[in-house]
């Protein structure tokens, strides 16, 4: 549905916050979100998730799996102050969703289950926000949940996140009889007499049993947020009384300098907690106008030259959208504008609000805006936008590696062409799915993070597009490596009338740590290969590192350096170096003591404790290495490092094994060799 705004933005400050809301999956997130959409006006009905009514999750597949694939944005006001507000998935296999979200966003909120705590996912969420520098405040959420207990929550950020938590609120009741919060700067208690979300909250005294408590956590509150701004502290050591609104910029000064996090508690699914949530979020977050500019001490602002980062894009009936986060300047229906990533120009047509699957249609965008853009056709994800007179590169959204993958084809030859066209549109959409022709068996290979996002990826397919296709078994996609250095001298000479060929190349290869990738070096001297062949060197180890070598997976993690060599004046070419860097790296890998590596995975169990052993015993059947035990309000949670291999249909034996009553989550750890006995079934 589309709305249109004829209307220019004018020069007037604008009171905005682009902030997230992200969290590990189940911890409430979508349903925090439904709640601010209700207590904003955006919406008059409140959506559920557990009923397929939550407006954030509309995609049909959101719908009908009750969780959220891919990252929306709505536009909502509290207060005077406009909110861009992107919900974004929990499920490690949407990773690139919160990526990509958090490289553009001020803020973020972030959710935690009141019970389960810091979860795994939450840490990953929370390590991109760090790589992103985004101010975060907290909410501890579910606070109405069996084994809730919001100070154990907090004990457990500081632990595992390293960071400093203040919280700006103490929970009234626990579990089910939580129906409150105390609010420590104004030292007030705000209680919720029903659940029901169109009933305000009551402000009241601080109850009498909590009141000790209360001044307590107020003193600390104080003590942490004077230390972020000196007249503050000033007063504080003369021993006068910090008024509020002083200790609210100080606060806030805290939460950008990413001093600490503030806390806050409720249970969104009860209605308790979210209006002060927002207050907090206006109060703390940053505006785009706090945030300096790459490269710059100042923020940017629209009369500067026009910068955005393209951070999403979709495709529809209508063609596709980009989402833009304008950095700086202006762009108008119309304008034409610079891919700087690609070096072509393009034009604008049209400019849209976005409120999840509705849209409103503006004349201009400003910086700050979070916004779609249609007639962008070469644009994705990633890239950036510039005026044509004033380019500019922004920094990249990071794109992590596939681990699994499956081979597909279409059901009927007829297929073929629509099959080609609707995977050219899952790409441009995901940037963290990959795909690749096998030439010796003609299969379409499909790569992603994750057999859940393959399986959404293959349904959108047919779906959306109308294309039915076969699907192979999931495959694990493995590494090669080397375990030791070797030298090795090759000579590539041919000759069969007319000009030959001739190139001689020593390479010398050294493995590297994980992750490290192919390092490539030339220490060649005197001339003994003319530096315009060298590039021909490097382009044909990367060749051979990806076809592999031992078993034909990509190698990685290896350095190769060029030691030595020569040329013929006549003979020598480009081509003839890229061949004998190739047979130079294949001969060399296979003397380097070979291994191949898996991927493996950091799992976590959570069940109940009466079904503790079978998990752990599962585990260890599946070469499972089991890191801890704990607890989590009345279950058992087990950590474990598991080999991606054997957690294939993990998820039903699981089921079986605990009654249903058991759940995991899983996140790629690191690449481990591959034992002996694993490696005859791999190496042909």
């Amino acid at each position: 549905m589309t709305k249109t705004s004829s209307s220019s933005r004018n020069n007037a400050p604008r009171q905005l916050r682009n902030l997230g809301v992200i969290a590990h999956v189940d911890a409430g997130k979508t349903t925090t979100t439904e709640r601010i959409l209700f207590y904003t006006g955006e919406s008059h009905r409140i959506g559920e998730v557990h009923d397929g009514t939550a407006q954030m999750d509309f995609d049909p597949q959101e719908q009908q799996r009750g969780i959220t694939i891919n990252s929306a944005a709505v536009t909502v006001h509290w207060k005077d102050t406009q909110l861009n507000l992107i919900d974004t998935p929990g499920h490690i296999d949407f990773n690139i969703e919160v990526n990509r979200s958090l490289r553009v966003l001020d803020g973020a909120v972030v959710v935690f289950d009141g019970v389960a705590g810091v979860e795994p996912q939450t840490e990953t969420n929370w390590r991109l926000a760090d790589k992103y520098r985004v101010p975060r405040i907290a909410f501890i959420n579910k606070l109405d949940r069996v084994g809730a207990d919001f100070h154990r929550v907090v004990a457990m950020m500081e632990e595992r996140l390293g960071v400093r938590v203040v919280p700006l609120q103490i929970p009234i009741g626990a579990e089910v009889d939580f129906r409150g919060v105390v609010d420590l700067l104004s030292l007030r208690a705000h209680i919720w007499d029903k659940d029901d979300a169109s009933a305000p909250y009551r402000e009241a005294d601080v109850p009498t049993d909590l009141l000790e408590q209360a001044v307590r956590s107020r003193a600390r509150l104080v003590e942490a947020a004077v230390e972020q701004d000196e007249a503050a502290l000033q007063a504080y050591v003369n021993g006068e009384e910090i008024a509020v609104d002083m200790l609210r910029a100080a606060i806030r000064k805290g939460v950008l300098a990413g001093a600490f996090v503030p806390a806050l508690a409720g249970s969104a699914f009860k209605n308790r907690g979210v209006e002060p949530l927002l207050d907090a979020v206006v109060d703390y977050l940053p505006s785009p106008d706090d945030i300096v500019r790459e490269g710059s001490d100042r923020p940017a602002t629209a009369a500067d030259p026009f910068a955005a980062l393209a951070f999403k894009v979709v495709t529809d009936d209508h063609g596709a959208k980009v989402f833009v986060r304008v950095y700086s300047g202006r762009l108008g229906r119309g304008d034409v504008v610079l891919n700087t990533s690609t070096g072509k120009t393009e034009r604008v047509s049209r400019l849209y609000e976005v409120h999840a699957d509705q849209h409103i249609e503006h004349d201009e965008l400003v910086a700050g805006d979070i916004a779609a853009v249609v007639g962008l056709k070469d644009t994705l994800t990633g890239h950036t936008l510039s005026d044509p007179g004033h380019p500019v590169v922004l920094e990249q959204i990071s794109v992590p590696e596939p681990v699994i993958h499956v081979a597909i084809e279409p059901k009927a030859s007829a297929d073929q062409q629509g099959l080609s066209k609707a995977l050219q549109s899952l790409l441009r959409e995901d940037p963290s799915l990959r795909l690749q022709h096998d030439a010796e068996s003609g299969q379409t290979i499909l790569s992603g993070m994750g057999e859940l996002q393959l399986e959404v990826s293959i349904e959108k397919l047919r779906a959306r597009h109308g294309v039915n296709v076969s699907v192979g078994r999931p495959q694990v996609a493995y590494r090669e490596t080397i375990s030791r250095s070797v030298e090795v001298h090759h000579v590539h000479k041919k000759q069969s009338g007319g000009p030959g060929q001739f190139a001689e190349v020593k390479l010398r290869l050294e493995p590297l740590p994980r992750g490290e990738g192919i390092r490539f070096e030339s220490r060649i001297v005197g001339g003994a290969v003319p530096r315009e062949f060298i590039p021909a060197v490097e382009a044909g180890i990367r060749r051979a590192a990806l076809a592999g070598v031992v078993a034909g997976f990509p190698a990685v993690d290896f350095a190769a350096t060029l030691v030595d060599g020569s040329f013929h004046e006549r003979d020598s070419s480009t081509l003839a170096f890229e061949l004998a860097a190739m047979a130079a790296f294949r001969e060399g890998f296979a003397k380097a003591a070979p291994q191949v590596l898996e991927p493996v995975m950091a799992v976590e169990v959570i069940t109940p404790a009466e079904y503790l052993g079978d998990s752990i015993g599962d585990l260890n059947r599946r070469r499972g290495i089991v890191r801890g035990q704990g607890q989590r309000g009345t279950a058992a949670t087990v950590e474990a490092e598991v080999p991606l291999k054997e957690m294939f249909g993990y998820i039903g034996s699981l089921r079986a094994l605990s009654s249903g009553r058991a759940q995991y989550s899983m996140q790629l750890d690191h690449y481990g060799v591959v034992p002996a006995g694993e490696m005859a079934a791999l190496v042909p």
